[in-house]
């Protein structure tokens, strides 16, 4: 058997390189679905200590990319303060996300994290003057329209099985996604002058340290209180490996496929979010989710699908707006066009 030819063959057979790529985006769908599960857990166990749960995030990011970072001998592109500011949204929006699981259901909590969709539009048509398609706007308002049946939802049905306080729960989640957007709009901004490595671990430098800081000032009596033990460590553990391998491999699979794929692969999370809170808590879901579920895939469908239609040169990389990471693609340019110009 000739190995050397099957590189040849995976680039030339359609076939495979999208059954790999299909395959790749569950394993970053799967990724995010154990976040959501470890969190989930996290506060089943009665541990209400958001800001804790990402700190071993940032501190392994910190590590294994800033690690890499310095071997390079690179100096940051970009200045600090702009690394201080994505670090500082990010953390925010983990926070609120992660808090939000004490309040309400996992399936919720999931599915509204596509409110990052709509406000990343919003801020990229007044920061960076991305421009959009009505078929694009369109997707968009249906996604919103699609979520807001998640409230509805909740609303209808209460605490019973959707957490102690659903609406909260749904509110915080919503706010987190505004920072996410921050977050994804700044990194847009930098990776015009960096490569992912640069991107990952200054967010997961700075991250760390606003995350010190605010456990210091809010959870640290909470902390104190925590019984810890063998299942709530391996709670956290899980939270760490699962969002460490979103991070790493999300930009991969958008390099890869592009953001097309790339949402619809993401949302399978949402489903394996049904499949934990029906087989694993036992808990009912409402038929609304489904409704919902459906509209929010089919918005997104039209949002993928006419994302070419952007209408600034500058932004056609900027399409990629939708999800907490996938800006990091666009750095696979940078460091070619680099070594050209010199």
């Amino acid at each position: 058997m000739n190995w050397l030819a099957i590189p040849s063959c995976w680039r030339n057979n359609a076939t495979l390189r999208v059954l790999g790529l299909l395959l790749l985006g569950q394993l970053v769908s799967f990724s995010l679905s154990l976040v959501s599960l470890s969190s989930s857990l996290i506060a089943k166990l009665g541990v209400d200590a958001p800001l804790t749960q990402s700190l071993f995030t940032y501190a392994s990011l910190a590590l294994v990319y800033g690690s890499i970072l310095l071997y390079r001998h690179h100096k940051p592109l970009v200045s600090w303060y702009w690394y201080l500011l994505l670090g500082f949204a990010d953390v925010q929006g983990n926070f609120l996300v992660n808090k939000a699981y004490q309040y309400t259901s996992i399936t919720s909590v999931t599915l509204l994290d596509c409110w990052t969709i709509p406000w990343a539009i919003i801020l990229t048509w007044i920061f960076l003057g991305t421009r959009y398609s009505l078929w694009q706007l369109s997707g968009g308002t249906l996604c919103v329209l699609g979520l807001c049946l998640v409230l509805l939802s909740d609303t209808w049905i209460g605490g019973g099985g959707g957490g102690s306080s659903p609406i909260f729960g749904d509110v915080l989640v919503i706010v987190g996604t505004i920072f996410y957007a921050i977050s994804n709009v700044g990194e847009e901004f930098c990776v015009k002058n960096k490569d992912r490595v640069e991107v990952v671990s200054m967010i997961g430098v700075y991250g760390f340290l606003v995350t010190i800081v605010e456990i210091s000032v809010i959870e640290l009596k909470t902390l104190e209180s925590v019984k810890w033990s063998a299942d709530i460590v391996l709670a956290f553990v899980g939270y760490a490996l699962s969002t460490f391998t979103f991070y790493t491999i999300a930009p991969f699979v958008l390099k890869l496929s592009g953001a097309t794929m790339f949402n619809l692969s993401l949302l399978t999370s949402d489903m394996w979010a049904v499949v934990f809170r029906v087989f694993l808590y036992h808990q009912k879901v409402d038929w609304l989710y489904f409704l919902s579920f459906a509209i929010v895939v089919i918005g997104l469908i039209i949002y993928s699908t006419t994302e070419k239609d952007s209408v600034p040169a500058s932004a056609a990389e900027d399409g990629d707006l939708d999800t907490e990471y996938q800006m990091l693609h666009d750095e696979s340019t940078a460091p070619r066009a680099d070594s050209l110009a010199s």
